[in-house]
């Protein structure tokens, strides 16, 4: 498992990509990826494509995240997701509260 951080060129997308395992054990990754955004961002991606697995802290790790810099930025997108952790995030209801691609 591993997470990777990239801000667009000039400034305003962040996008943390989750590899592998998105459980308890990326916590501290995962809210350092967001609180070092730039003032500049308005959209944040979380791009799934290559997690395989997401269990109930992921879940709580995407509500403080949204919590902490829904004020600060326009969108949240969670983007590439498995169809296993789709159904996930609908029975979650997160599609309420997250663009979910």
């Amino acid at each position: 498992m591993s997470l990777t951080k990239n801000e667009s060129v000039d400034g305003t997308t962040l996008t943390i990509q989750i590899k592998g395992k998105f459980d308890f054990n990326l916590v501290q990754s995962f809210r350092q990826a967001y609180a070092q955004m730039s003032e500049e961002t308005v959209k944040v991606i979380i791009d799934l494509r290559e997690t395989d697995y997401m269990d109930s802290s992921a879940l709580g790790m995407l509500l403080n995240m949204k919590k902490t810099i829904d004020s600060q930025v326009q969108t949240i997108e969670i983007s590439n997701c498995q169809p296993q952790l789709r159904k996930i995030l609908q029975i979650s209801r997160f599609d309420k509260k997250f663009d979910i691609s």
